[in-house]
């Protein structure tokens, strides 16, 4: 069986990982053929791809990015896009199945080539660790880690001029970097897009802990919204698939909390740095186990499904699983994280 192999959406450490676990297991154990489509779906629809012989993998689990690069090209747009289109591609490059890494706008797409009767076999890619059909999605390990150093380092600074510091982190519609970057930095405030919270109430915690002689130190996770706003803060449009480039909300909070608190406020968006950089050992792990169960649900022929870990195993669930709910953070677990605050 030839498999075309393709990375979409953003880039996220472990995809190289994913990638050399699915081609040495597809090569070792079954004998199968590997092709790496070039940028995500837009290689797909435009064929562009590589081969993907065993020494092209050789020694990329360790590096962060995508060897295929990425995009977050819309499958069903352009004159090569759609289901008859890309099938005729794929027949053309003698291509029998595509394993799609990516989230939750790669996997939607991938449900609806499916349901037009592509054969693909998906694999969860988002560090906000937010698809509800996974326990852990890899690369989120690598951004709480790489967040926490950095408002770690924020803090000295904070504390050497007296500041309140907020630290942007990534987070769409879920609080999981935000929170667990939080709660491991001491944070004095964690802002998560489950929970609306009063700018009164943020200014309380920070001069609850300015009063008590320490710097203060905001989490903000990029999507989270004030309790008397109704949107989240995005002045970038729209991505390919229309969703709000969000953005900027450290940089929005941090004058405001000033004006309310009369203490001096500096902002940091994380951003991109939470993406970049070589995988934690974790997720390396992780990645490659997720990479081996795609290729074994594609030799079964389970089309239309992804592979995921619940607990310590890794099965396969549905697309309609996989993509129709977001894992949310629980009330209790934000609850426990809220005792800190102040």
């Amino acid at each position: 069986m030839k498999i075309g192999i393709m990375t979409s959406g953003g880039d996220c450490p472990g995809l190289n990982a994913v990638i050399r676990g699915a081609v040495l297991r597809g090569i070792k154990t079954y004998d199968h053929e590997f092709v790496g489509f070039l940028d995500g779906w837009r290689g797909v629809v435009d064929g562009e791809c590589i081969g993907l012989p065993r020494h092209k993998v050789r020694g990329i689990s360790k590096q962060g990015g995508t060897i295929l690069g990425t995009s977050r090209t819309n499958p069903y747009d352009g004159p090569n896009g759609g289901p008859e289109n890309i099938a005729a591609t794929l027949a053309r490059l003698g291509v029998d199945a595509v394993i799609a890494i990516g989230g939750e706008g790669t996997l939607a797409g991938a449900r609806e080539l499916t349901n037009a009767g592509l054969n693909i076999v998906g694999v969860p890619k988002t560090i906000d660790n937010d698809l509800d059909a996974t326990d852990y999605s890899f690369g989120f390990d690598t951004a709480v880690q790489i967040a926490t150093e950095a408002i770690d380092r924020l803090r000295t600074t904070g504390e050497a001029h007296h500041r309140c510091m907020i630290a942007e982190v990534m987070g769409r519609h879920v609080g999981w970097i935000a929170l667990h970057a939080g709660m491991a930095a001491g944070a004095h405030a964690i802002l998560i897009p489950e929970q609306k919270v009063s700018m009164e109430q943020v200014a309380a915690w920070v001069t609850e802990a300015y009063e008590r002689g320490r710097a203060p130190l905001v989490v903000v996770a990029e999507g989270w919204v004030p309790e008397d706003e109704d949107k989240p803060w995005a002045e970038r449009g729209v991505d390919a698939f229309g969703r709000p480039r969000l953005g900027g909300i450290g940089e929005h909070l941090a004058p405001e909390l000033e004006r309310m608190t009369g203490l001096e406020t500096r902002a940091t968006t994380l951003g991109h740095i939470q993406r970049g950089g070589v995988p934690s050992a974790y997720d390396r792990v992780l990645a490659t186990r997720l990479g081996m169960a795609s290729v074994d649900s594609v030799s079964d022929k389970r089309w239309g499904t992804m592979v995921a870990l619940r607990g310590t195993e890794v099965v396969s669930v549905g697309f309609q699983e996989a993509v129709g709910n977001l894992k949310f953070v629980p009330q209790h677990r934000y609850d426990e994280a809220a005792v800190l605050f102040g």
